[in-house]
């Protein structure tokens, strides 16, 4: 890419978060219903990522009727629309709106894991999961990402989720940065559900599908003795603010035995997808890895 045309990328990529940042600003229930007939009309336009929903839904959801899980597709990309306008508030609301917006449920499990010490929460990807920064207003904490291509968005994702004190670090920096920040008392805002690949994995059920599964939770929770507790980030109805929901910690883990690690952290986000399905991230390609021998789903 030529110098010009690399400035030109910028300064749209610039006036198009300055534009997400002056819609932020709108009342939560105007976002939301903006957004979800936006998620309407991309149910219909993306007939890529409709036929991945699609396929997740029914790898996971076999025993519903087809005209079930349609209803579900359609809920999620509503949810997705809406999720467009979470993100802004996540990176460019006040600490005050934050916590008008956000409630706590079940935190007794969270602060109870906290005061006994290093924690890691096991926050799967539900659409609106930005809003997590919140979380930065109660305690330390240390927020792993992907880098991503855009120096600009980059630039501006880093200070938005770091603006109240968490430890940004980039997943190409290693483990060691990650075990730093447990070690020093920050908590750690762990995503567990992408699909990398067979490398550091192993192939656990999620819905009864043998899945590819990070193991790091595992590890990570093994090296530095802490506890690993559910969490769970959701859109309240109507634009009314949001949930951030907190499970018991793990029992009994990490139990040493990849494959049983890799089980109970399914486990633990599956009971999370089944309280609120549409708002799982379904437009990603889950079942991406399969086993060896397997067809490909997609």
């Amino acid at each position: 890419m030529s110098r010009r045309a690399g400035r030109t990328r910028q300064a749209a990529t610039r006036t198009g978060l300055a534009a997400l940042r002056a819609a932020s600003q709108l009342p939560l229930p105007l976002l939301a219903l903006i957004g979800r007939l936006m998620g309407v009309a991309a149910y219909y336009l993306m007939r890529t990522r409709r036929h991945v929903v699609q396929v997740n839904l029914r790898l996971c959801f076999p025993q519903w009727s087809q005209k079930a899980r349609t209803r579900l597709a359609k809920a999620h990309f509503r949810a997705l629309g809406q999720g467009i306008f979470d993100l802004p508030v996540a990176w460019w609301a006040s600490p005050r709106r934050l916590r008008r917006l956000v409630q706590f449920v079940d935190r007794h499990h969270f602060d109870e894991a906290a005061a006994a010490g290093r924690v890691i929460l096991l926050t799967p990807h539900f659409v609106p999961l930005k809003i997590g920064v919140a979380l930065s207003l109660e305690r330390p904490m240390a927020n792993v990402y992907r880098r991503m291509p855009n120096p600009v968005v980059e630039e501006a994702f880093r200070a938005a989720i770091g603006r109240f004190g968490a430890t940004m670090i980039a997943q190409e920096e290693g483990i060691k940065p990650i075990l730093r920040a447990l070690r020093e008392g920050r908590v750690l805002y762990y995503l567990p559900d992408q699909d990398f690949g067979e490398r550091g994995s192993v192939f656990a059920p999620f819905f009864g599908v043998p899945t590819s599964t990070l193991e790091a939770a595992g590890r990570l929770a093994r090296t530095v003795g802490a506890r690993v507790v559910p969490c769970y980030v959701w859109q309240r109805p109507w634009g009314r603010g949001y949930q951030i929901a907190f499970g018991p910690a793990l029992p009994g883990f990490p139990s040493g035995d990849r494959l049983a690690d890799a089980t109970a952290t399914n486990a633990a986000i599956e009971a999370g997808v089944r309280i609120h399905p549409e708002q799982y991230f379904w437009v990603h390609k889950r079942f991406k890895t399969r086993p060896p021998g397997s067809e490909p789903v997609y």
